[in-house]
């Protein structure tokens, strides 16, 4: 037990205390000097915010696309880098390589790829004959396009678990399936998918949490505009903390945790349930 001591130390001086702090605080009115104890004020007010609805749906949005986008394209990457194919590790490295690029500098440069005017995706489909399309700046599309620039961030990382999963097949199975005349499609489908659970179940959490939390880059390419149309729940708290609101603001993040929670947690169980069923 002493070799947990310092990971123990570590863990909950970093989240646990932190995480019991946030609740404390989100029950005040508090500045970095003192604060008063008001009760769950700061919630009847963070429910009371006029786009928290819309908000809350753009949260659910975002994190489904996502996350479905990241396992299907996840998948299909992963068979095809394990494949007998030429150059399979560089195919490999320049998939995983936006993983490794700062998010608010893809934020920026994807703005200024989707730029309406001038961005260089609208000058290639203007020679095909496509007109501007407002990115970033179409209400209807601004979410869209934040979510698909995550989604081409985040796949690396879906992709690499995956290709794991695929190489921690043993190689019989798949004789097997050759033996019974299996084609390449049934394979994947009989045997591929099905021993890939436990990679989909990873990739499914990570993918969610990260979408629910997402901010970094919705705040750098959009700040929630236009309007309120790409406003998730952290950029809806994050413009309480700009304001001052320091308490509203923390019972916001506490709101966002349990949203989280009320979502990974039973899914986490469910998964993990039909695994062991199987």
């Amino acid at each position: 037990m002493w070799f947990y001591l310092p990971a123990a130390i570590i863990y909950g001086v970093l989240f646990v205390a932190p995480t019991f702090a946030s609740f404390y605080f989100s029950l005040t009115r508090w500045t970095i000097f003192d604060s008063e104890f008001i009760g769950l004020e700061n919630f009847v007010t963070f429910f009371s915010e006029p786009y928290l609805f819309d908000s809350l749906v753009n949260t659910l949005m975002f994190a489904v696309i996502t996350s479905g986008l990241k396992v299907v394209l996840g998948l299909l990457f992963a068979v095809f880098l394990t494949s007998q194919i030429k150059a399979r590790g560089y195919l490999r490295s320049v998939v995983f390589f936006p993983v490794l690029v700062s998010t608010v500098g893809v934020g920026v440069t994807f703005s200024v790829l989707m730029d309406p005017f001038d961005g260089l995706i609208n000058k290639v489909l203007a020679v095909v004959g496509v007109d501007e399309i407002g990115w970033l700046t179409d209400p209807n599309l601004a979410l869209f396009s934040v979510a698909f620039v995550d989604v081409w961030r985040g796949l690396g990382l879906a992709t690499l678990i995956y290709i794991a999963g695929v190489v921690a097949i043993p190689q019989e199975y798949f004789e097997a399936a050759k033996v019974d005349g299996a084609n390449a499609f049934k394979q994947f489908w009989h045997v591929t998918l099905p021993l890939m659970r436990p990679a989909t179940t990873t990739v499914i959490i990570l993918s969610l949490i990260g979408g629910l939390r997402s901010f970094d880059l919705i705040w750098t390419m959009t700040k929630g505009g236009p309007g309120f149309s790409s406003d998730v729940l952290a950029s809806v708290v994050y413009k309480q903390y700009q304001a001052g609101f320091y308490g509203l603001s923390t019972a916001g993040n506490v709101v966002l945790f349990l949203v989280v929670a009320a979502i990974i947690i039973p899914l986490f169980w469910l998964l993990n349930r039909k695994e062991v069923d199987r």
